[in-house]
């Protein structure tokens, strides 16, 4: 069966959000205490303006691995107002022990693709 090519996409990016994306990896036998720090560290993240929302999940296949994704207003709220406050210090010392490797932490801005409608 020939599938017929899809027709160019329309591209839209959506302002004024950034969602973040970090696989963490902790050290493996350290997730219930990784998790009841993380859960205590919640409220640091949380008091930086700019934060919208967050969630925390537990990977199926490695028990060890965790995905991380926050939404933030904007990019400046994530790199100037969170990663350069005394609060990521905070956050560092509660949480980066864990970590190995030490993550890589992607931020992407949301887009909605929609096919071209054709006009002919």
């Amino acid at each position: 069966m020939v599938h017929p090519s899809p027709s160019p996409a329309v591209v839209r990016y959506i302002p004024h959000m950034i969602r973040e994306v970090t696989i963490l990896n902790v050290r493996p036998g350290t997730q219930i205490k990784f998790e009841r720090d993380f859960s205590r560290a919640i409220p640091l993240i949380q008091s930086i303006p700019g934060y919208l929302d967050h969630e925390l999940g537990r990977c199926l296949e490695t028990p060890h691995r965790y995905v991380l994704l926050v939404e933030w207003r904007c990019l400046e709220d994530h790199t100037i107002g969170f990663r350069q406050s005394s609060t990521y210090l905070e956050w560092q010392r509660r949480l980066h022990h864990y970590y190995d490797p030490f993550p890589v932490v992607e931020l992407s801005q949301a887009i909605q693709i929609a096919p071209e409608v054709d006009s002919s």
